[in-house]
């Protein structure tokens, strides 16, 4: 069998989240079915990792395995032109690398970043992917807190509950806040994130910028490692999983 993989990105709006699940329609459900049409029946794809109902995707890897051989730049821009025809307009193949022998695209992954994007003046054509926030925020004291985040390994109190998830051990390595006269962008980056995690930490982070809480706090909600002691959930679809690294030489290009 040859392993390939694709990079995507998708509008996370019309779907329950990337993994396949009964009775809901995925990107992965569909990226499946496009392969089994366009090359060989019965692929299964593997996913960077699964992404929330409503959560976007502006950077996102998978790899599947086949027996066909693609040998060529001019045969992967062929499977990708013909991908991209077959997909539904919110799902976009950017390209298909060859990988190699130990890649896989969730265990092999070393960061990920996701940013939230909120929008503090009405903006008609951001509805779908930012969440509007038009009151006063103290950016200054969600930074503070945001700092704080890195203190920290044990994340149980931003985890969704009931989940199959062995650990709630990640390494955060960025998180901050950067705001401009209409916008305002949560970055954070980690080795890996728990199950409604990111939305979780936003929505606590708010609750800071909006005086309920004091930077301090989050000490004590990290801490007690209860969800019920963390903010809401922020909404979905202001979410975007942004960027996926790798080890250098295992996303291997086409060479003519």
């Amino acid at each position: 069998m040859n392993r390939y993989i694709l990079h995507l990105a998708y509008n996370g709006t019309n779907y329950h989240g990337w993994q396949r699940q009964p009775g809901s329609v995925t990107v992965q459900e569909l990226v499946e079915q496009c392969l089994s049409h366009l090359v060989e029946k019965g692929i299964t794809v593997v996913g960077a990792g699964r992404t929330d109902t409503g959560v976007h995707a502006s950077e996102f890897y998978a790899h599947f395995e086949t027996n066909h051989i693609f040998n060529s730049v001019e045969e992967a821009r062929n499977l990708i032109f013909k991908m991209n025809r077959y997909l539904p307009f919110d799902i976009a193949i950017k390209n298909l690398y060859l990988a190699h022998p130990e890649f896989h695209a969730r265990f092999s992954a070393t960061a990920r970043e996701y940013q939230y994007f909120i929008k503090r003046i009405k903006d008609p054509f951001s509805t779908e992917f930012a969440l509007d926030i038009y009151g006063a925020l103290d950016v200054k004291s969600m930074n503070r807190a945001s700092g704080i985040l890195l203190e920290y390994e044990d994340f149980s109190c931003f985890s969704r509950s009931n989940t199959q998830t062995k650990t709630n051990i990640c390494n955060i390595t960025r998180a901050e806040w950067r705001e401009s006269e209409s916008d305002l962008i949560f970055t954070i980056e980690a080795n890996r994130f728990l199950r409604n995690m990111v939305r979780a930490v936003v929505g606590t982070l708010l609750d800071v910028g909006k005086g309920k809480l004091i930077p301090e706090d989050v000490h004590k909600i990290i801490q007690s490692k209860d969800r019920g002691n963390a903010g809401t959930s922020a909404a979905a679809k202001g979410l975007f999983l942004t960027k996926v690294e790798y080890p250098e030489g295992y996303i291997i290009p086409f060479t003519d």
